[in-house]
């Protein structure tokens, strides 16, 4: 029995570990809102798997999160990484994920080579009406 104690033990401090590295869901509710646990698990995974997927990115984007139900509007806040909803969607918290998963990817670094990219690219081109001979 003592075996079986440590080895439950060891399963569990391992299965927070792995959690950990894939961040987290961490979920309030105001009110009596009926969510299950899985399935925001599941559409978090998926979402943050299509952001992936979608950029050719190589890193795991496994952004922590904080979904709040029974909220008075269905949102995003970026600075607090926390979807707002009204009520249990798993539609709208998936696309939140992906708001927040993107903006994961979107570092500062990768921000301003873009933006560079842009206005060099800008200033590259020119209208054929600004042409003369």
């Amino acid at each position: 029995m003592k075996h079986m104690m440590k080895l439950a033990m060891l399963v569990l401090a391992f299965a927070s570990v792995c959690c950990a590295q894939e961040g987290t869901v961490n979920v309030s509710s105001e009110g009596r809102q009926k969510w299950s646990p899985s399935e925001v698990n599941k559409v978090y995974l998926s979402a943050c798997t299509a952001v992936q997927r979608e950029f050719d990115n190589s890193i795991v984007l496994r952004p922590t999160i904080a979904l709040v139900l029974g909220a008075d509007k269905n949102a995003v806040n970026f600075d607090k990484k926390t979807i707002l909803l009204k009520h249990w969607d798993r539609s709208l918290f998936a696309e939140g994920v992906v708001i927040l998963a993107f903006e994961d990817l979107l570092t500062p670094q990768r921000r301003m080579v873009m933006t560079n990219r842009a206005v060099n690219l800008a200033q590259a081109t020119v209208n054929i009406g600004e042409i003369t001979k």
